[in-house]
């Protein structure tokens, strides 16, 4: 019997389809022209924390290990990306040298939502949060890191700033 998924849903096919970020895009759009700026972060810690939550219980019992085993394969699955994913010293960082989406929806011209890699964080840490972790994330634009590590109080919040706003 195989180990099962990482993954909150099943998929016969071994890579998805890259119009899903299309689809994603115009929906974060849809969101931010009529809920604004705070309706998209709620949305976005909304889907981090309702529809991820199976990944958040399993990031729960599992630890790291568990994240970082939820994380590789995410991306093998997502078509197109480069992403490395290191276990070390009580934390997992996502090294993403080509973000899947970004690069796909460059690819095809479309128009992306200004703060679309914000949604990484306000996801992530939505789905960190139940699990006793944090998540913050740096760069944007087509590559950035991103580093989950257990809650701690010290831990400075995530300065948005540090995830690019793209035009």
């Amino acid at each position: 019997m195989s180990e099962p998924s990482a993954l909150p849903y099943t998929d016969t096919k071994p890579v998805g389809a890259a119009d899903f970020y299309t689809a994603i895009n115009a929906t974060f759009r849809f969101v931010f022209a009529r809920f604004g700026r705070e309706g998209l972060r709620r949305y976005w810690a909304d889907l981090g924390s309702r529809y991820h939550a199976p990944v958040s219980q399993r990031w729960a019992k599992g630890g790291l290990p568990a994240v970082a085993q939820y994380w590789r394969e995410f991306f093998a699955a997502e078509p197109g990306g480069e992403v490395e994913v290191h276990e070390q010293n009580n934390e997992v960082r996502l090294e993403v040298r080509r973000c899947p989406a970004i690069a796909h929806l460059r690819a095809q011209g479309r128009e992306i939502v200004p703060y679309f890699c914000q949604h990484c964080y306000f996801v992530g840490e939505a789905m960190a949060q139940p699990a006793g972790l944090s998540l913050r994330v740096c760069g944007g634009g087509g590559s950035c890191s991103q580093v989950f590590r257990p809650a701690v109080s010290e831990l400075a919040p995530q300065n948005l700033e540090d995830i690019a706003t793209l035009s």
